[in-house]
C-alpha cells in the first residue's frame, strides 16, 4: 500500500500540470534574480514573508474545514441535504491525502499556491544571496554566485 501513496515531497507537483509547475518555477527564479540586487533589509522582509506564506496544504485544509463546518451547520439548522457538503469535502481530503490530487488543487495551483518545498527553495536561495552560507565562497563573482544559486535551486527541484 505504501508504494501506491506518493511521498509528500512531490505529490502535489506530480498532480499539477507541467506548464503550471513551470510557471511557478519561473516565478521563483524571477523573484530570486530580482532580490539578488536588493539590500539586506529587503531580503530579510522577503524571508519573513515566505515564512508566513500559506502553502497549498494549509490552504486546502482551511478550505475543507470551512466548507465542512458550514455544511454541517446548514445541515443541522436549515436542511439535512446540506450534509452532503461535508461528505464531499472529506472525500476530497481523502483523495488528496492518498493521491496528492483533489478537485480544487488545479485551480489553487493556477492561482500560484505553492508547496512548502517550493516556498523553501526561494527562501534558502535568498538566504544564500544574503550571505547566510558564506562558507560556499562564491562571492568573488556576484553573477556567477547568483547563477550557482539558481542552478542549486533547479537541482533541488529535479
Amino acid at each position: 500500500m505504501a508504494e501506491m501513496i506518493p511521498s509528500n515531497l512531490d505529490r502535489v507537483r506530480r498532480s499539477t500540470a507541467p506548464e503550471v509547475n513551470d510557471e511557478i518555477d519561473r516565478q521563483i527564479e524571477r523573484n530570486i534574480r530580482l532580490l539578488a540586487q536588493k539590500p539586506p533589509a529587503v531580503l530579510d522582509a522577503r524571508i519573513r514573508d515566505l515564512e508566513l506564506e500559506w502553502d497549498i496544504e494549509r490552504v486546502l485544509e482551511a478550505m475543507a474545514a470551512s466548507f465542512a463546518f458550514v455544511g454541517t451547520l446548514l445541515g443541522a439548522f436549515v436542511n439535512p441535504w446540506f450534509l452532503l457538503l461535508p461528505a464531499v469535502v472529506t472525500a476530497f481530503l481523502f483523495l488528496h491525502a492518498t493521491g496528492g490530487w483533489c478537485p480544487p488543487l488545479p485551480i489553487l495551483r493556477r492561482m500560484g499556491k505553492r508547496t512548502r518545498n517550493e516556498i523553501d527553495v526561494e527562501k534558502f536561495a535568498i538566504k544564500a544571496i544574503r550571505g547566510d552560507f558564506n562558507d560556499l565562497n562564491f562571492h568573488s563573482d556576484q553573477q556567477l554566485f547568483i547563477n550557482r544559486v539558481i542552478d542549486a535551486v533547479r537541482a533541488y527541484r529535479a
